[in-house]
């Protein structure tokens, strides 16, 4: 039994399916290579079969990174070979098929019987290890079929070739004892004295995802799936944070060691946040906002005294900034990159200069800049694309006895585009008047606005997803501003502009 534990992360796939989260390419590249500098060893780009959007993200990432790449695929021939084929640069290659063996499954949504579903799983990581010497294959909702075909499955895969051999708790059924033993039952009756890697992949229905995952590291699983922030379907996956560091705070209890460098962790963290529109609940474990602050007197006299005495964990090893720069309107542009890239964002000098002019801006309204100011303005600039129209000027007539008009002013170069509509409220009235300049026709899918900070003076931060009825693409948009109306326009046109510059993307690469 090895001494390490792999981790596959699978944000770029399993944590899109998020309801309301959707990747750009670049996003997806973007990420690829912040997981590889965080030491992921493998990762889930995709499933190439489903769309040209996914193949074309599998191929991308596979031409970006060195670490390993893997594309998902059923146990259907024609997935099979697109993962492949866009697997085709990649260094480290996987195809990692699946098919679903619950009784459920079977009888509700494949139509097959035990034997059928056993030959398709054996045809395709047979024709999937003739394509590619790394092989993984997952028995979706494992932890709701029969023990018997379980085992049957699993050992037909392992001498069909499989390399990798995935027990899914799909829908977070298992309780931890239980998903312990079928992982150390399979690992006693199918694994054995192979090279065959036995892997943890589950969801947190019941809340259950660490558990599990953890549990099952402990019973002979030497690799775990899971996402940036627990990002997943329905309640998500297993959080990477929690179970790398549930790992390394019990090394006594677990013994075994990992490639990650956990100082990368609060950053990632934060730019998924930021490219997925899910922030992360304050009382998140290990990454959350209050996961190192202490409200207890008793409490912050204890850590004052002694750090270990309420903290498991050192904050400054996970890349959490621990202060010691203020910012305000005296501050350089340097101070900014610096408290920037310590809060986890790499900005360009592009960025960097727009979120420099921000910064001053809002260092005018208000006296204190917080680290919370710093990041929504950072998230605002790195979200945004390169701009076709800018935000001029705009003026609202509402009130609650009439229909709410806004008259929107664009820059377009060195134009300025003027257009007035209305709408069922202010912020309304704002998104119909810059459809009529841009000329798109939108659909605002979800709209998020929470106060950054404390006080009159907060900056209101607005993450829309905005969506063109015409194409179908849909992208996220933010804007902070101490105005709301404000906050809310230039969150839909920065959605607006990313929808634009794929739209330009697309049409470059069909010419």
């Amino acid at each position: 039994m090895r001494d390490a534990v792999f981790f596959l992360d699978t944000t770029l796939r399993d944590g899109e399916q998020t309801p309301g989260v959707s990747f750009s390419l670049g996003d997806k590249v973007d990420l690829a290579r912040r997981l590889e500098t965080l030491g992921v060893d493998m990762i889930e780009a995709g499933f190439a079969g489903a769309s040209p959007g996914d193949f074309e993200a599998v191929r991308a990432v596979s031409r970006a990174v060195k670490t390993g790449v893997c594309s998902l695929a059923r146990c259907v021939e024609k997935d099979i070979r697109a993962a492949a084929d866009a697997l085709a640069g990649a260094a480290k290659p996987r195809i990692h098929v699946f098919i679903a063996t619950s009784p459920l499954h079977r009888a509700a949504k494949l139509n097959m019987t035990r034997e059928q579903v056993l030959q398709a799983a054996v045809d395709g990581v047979t024709l999937a290890r003739s394509l590619c010497a790394d092989v993984e294959f997952s028995c979706e909702d494992a932890t709701r079929t029969e023990r018997d075909f379980l085992y049957e499955i699993c050992l037909a895969a392992v001498r069909a070739g499989a390399t990798t051999l995935n027990i899914p708790d799909t829908v977070g059924y298992a309780t931890v004892d239980e998903y312990g033993e079928l992982m150390a039952d399979i690992y006693r009756r199918v694994i054995g004295d192979t090279d065959v890697v036995l892997s943890a992949h589950c969801h947190n229905d019941l809340g259950l995802a660490t558990a599990t995952t953890l549990e099952a590291v402990r019973r002979g699983a030497r690799q775990v799936e899971c996402t940036i922030n627990g990002l997943g379907e329905r309640a998500g996956n297993a959080s990477l944070d929690e179970i790398v560091m549930g790992l390394r705070t019990r090394r006594d209890f677990y013994g075994l060691g990992d490639s990650l460098q956990i100082r990368e962790l609060y950053r990632l963290s934060r730019l998924v946040a930021g490219l997925s529109g899910v922030e992360i609940p304050p009382n998140k474990a290990v990454v959350g906002a209050n996961a190192f602050v202490h409200q207890s007197g008793i409490h912050q006299h204890g850590v004052l005294k002694e750090r270990a005495t309420y903290e498991i964990m050192k904050p400054e090893e996970l890349g959490v900034p621990q202060g010691g720069v203020v910012l305000g309107k005296l501050s350089g542009r340097h101070a900014l990159r610096e408290h920037a890239m310590e809060l986890g964002f790499d900005l360009t000098d592009h960025e960097l200069d727009r979120a420099f002019a921000k910064f001053k801006e809002l260092a005018d309204r208000k006296k204190d800049i917080t680290d919370r100011d710093v990041m929504a303005i950072c998230r605002e600039q790195m979200h945004g694309a390169k701009g076709m129209y800018r935000m001029h000027s705009f003026q609202i007539f509402s009130g609650n006895r009439m229909t709410s008009t806004a008259t929107v002013s664009l820059l377009r170069d060195n134009d300025i585009l003027t257009r007035a509509d209305c709408g069922d409220g202010p912020v309304e009235a704002c998104f119909h008047a810059v459809d009529q300049i841009t000329g798109l026709n939108c659909a605002l899918e979800s709209y998020h606005l929470r106060a950054v900070t404390e006080g009159e003076d907060a900056l209101g931060e607005v993450t829309v997803r905005v969506r063109e009825r015409g194409s179908g693409r849909a992208m996220l948009g933010k804007g902070v501003s101490t105005d709301i109306i404000e906050s809310s326009c230039l969150a839909y046109l920065n959605a607006v502009n990313r929808i634009l510059e794929a739209d330009a993307e697309q049409d470059t690469k069909g010419a």
